[in-house]
């Protein structure tokens, strides 16, 4: 698929902060404050290693909420992805641009000085963050609303309670901020399906599912929009798409048709 600049980041960000820049533009330094929390760098080893676990191509659109001076950003546009920051500091967005553009990708990276909250992600592909729990949780529900099977790859944190899909840590000489994990965004299952005569029924936290087939429990995980589940000596395996699931039913080593309807 062919991108361009403007048709990705149009409309990417409402934006609600002024536009004046600084005449003096200077590298950030380490815990300096910041609208929503401190600025802390990634090492640029775990930024390769969250772009690894993320499996960043040319075809994704990344996008980093409180992009400091824009690491994560340029990084993905080396992998030869379109990639924007978001970031309320307007000298941090100059900065960026300017990193960009040194670095030879400023034609695939783009910076927008606004708030991370307003942001619309729902182009994106995969998400590159670094914040701490308290941001992670208020950015929940826009998380949850992007499609299934996006990738959020985050330094060391998570939202409260969202198991990692994968984690990996980086040794030494790396010290603190080591590790990377990845969130895949689940579909929403929860609710009431029609499988022939009898009713399944799911409860679901983040990608586990649980719930009951008939008299029969069910225990399942999904990762973006393909989900498993077993129910006595049978497993399902099936792609939800909108009110269907469609796959197979493997009982004893053999495999039928199986679907399942809102």
């Amino acid at each position: 698929m062919r991108f361009t600049l403007r048709a990705l980041f149009a409309g990417a960000l409402t934006l609600g902060v002024p536009s004046a820049l600084p005449a003096q533009i200077a590298a950030p330094t380490v815990n300096q404050s910041g609208k929503d929390a401190p600025w802390v760098p990634t090492s640029p080893e775990l930024v390769d290693k969250m772009l690894d676990l993320a499996e960043v191509t040319p075809r994704d659109f990344v996008i980093d909420l409180g992009s400091g001076d824009g690491r994560n950003v340029i990084a993905a546009a080396r992998r030869g992805a379109h990639a924007l920051g978001v970031e309320y500091d307007p000298a941090l967005v100059e900065l960026s641009r300017r990193l960009a553009k040194e670095a030879g990708v400023g034609d695939k990276a783009a910076f927008v000085q606004g708030d991370m909250y307003q942001a619309d992600v729902s182009r994106a592909t995969v998400l590159a963050l670094f914040l701490v729990p308290e941001n992670l949780d208020k950015l929940q529900s826009k998380f949850l609303a992007m499609k299934p099977g996006t990738r959020i790859v985050l330094n060391t944190f998570s939202v409260t309670d969202w198991d990692p899909d994968a984690s990996s840590t980086i040794g030494a000489p790396c010290t603190t901020w080591c590790t990377a994990n990845l969130l895949i965004v689940p579909a929403q299952v929860a609710g009431t399906w029609r499988v022939g005569n009898a009713e399944l029924n799911l409860k679901q936290y983040y990608q586990v599912v649980r719930g009951t087939i008939g008299t029969e429990e069910v225990i399942g995980r999904l990762r973006g929009d393909q989900i498993t589940l077993t129910a006595g000596g049978t497993e399902f395996k099936a792609r939800v798409i909108g009110k269907r699931m469609v796959g197979t039913a493997t009982t004893a080593g053999k495999a039928r048709p199986w679907t399942a309807k809102r």
